[in-house]
């Protein structure tokens, strides 16, 4: 993925911006032109949907490292959904005219290209999984375990609020609080504000 960062970062002049958004701020929303790729320098931005009702569904979170807006490239002329710093971010964009161009004329970074959609495929199939296969009380102990760093007990700070962590896991604010709850009450975790203390790891682990 190198030759495709490093195209990126460089792209500044010609037909690439270096962006600085705020916590907060929208980088697109639902029905803009999809025209071009972004990458997450620091910061970071998540990607949601909104249902009829106006309710946020989540679709992904973006850290450093990772890039957004690639297959709707070729799929829409519209993005299909919003894009919203959670953090202060610095992000890179290439306008897509640049972009296809330059896919054919540089060596590797078509390559590179194609390895990004296919991982971003690998990572979509285990989400659809996640939230087809996995209750709720699943998917929350999934996502407290990877965050873990004892074999024991650990703690987990939050930082995301738990109305973002909801909709992280694919489900509402209110399904998370008793699922938290029902897992005090086992006395698998401990919760104090957006701190989790796991009180046992395998034991915690033995639920998904």
């Amino acid at each position: 993925m190198k030759t495709l960062i490093d195209h990126i970062l460089n792209a500044a002049g010609g037909g690439g911006r270096r962006k600085i958004y705020s916590a907060g701020d929208m980088l697109f929303q639902a029905g803009d032109p999809a025209d071009g790729l972004y990458y997450v320098k620091t910061g970071q931005v998540r990607i949601y949907k909104m249902d009829e009702q106006g309710r946020e569904v989540e679709v992904v979170r973006l850290e450093p490292g990772d890039f957004f807006g690639d297959a709707v490239l070729f799929v829409h002329k519209e993005f299909p959904a919003f894009a919203e710093a959670v953090l202060d971010s610095e992000v890179f964009f290439i306008e897509k005219s640049r972009l296809l161009r330059d896919l054919e004329n540089i060596p590797g970074l078509a390559r590179d290209f194609i390895t990004l959609l296919a991982r971003k495929c690998v990572t979509l199939n285990r989400r659809i999984e996640a939230l087809g296969l996995q209750t709720v009380r699943q998917r929350l102990a999934q996502f407290l375990l990877m965050r873990c760093q004892g074999k024991g007990a650990c703690t987990v700070q939050l930082d995301i609020k738990k109305a973002e962590l909801a909709r992280l896991l694919g489900t509402i604010s209110e399904t998370l609080s008793r699922n938290l709850k029902q897992l005090q009450e086992e006395g698998l975790i401990e919760v104090t504000g957006r701190s989790i203390r796991i009180r046992d790891c395998p034991r915690l682990r033995g639920q998904l």
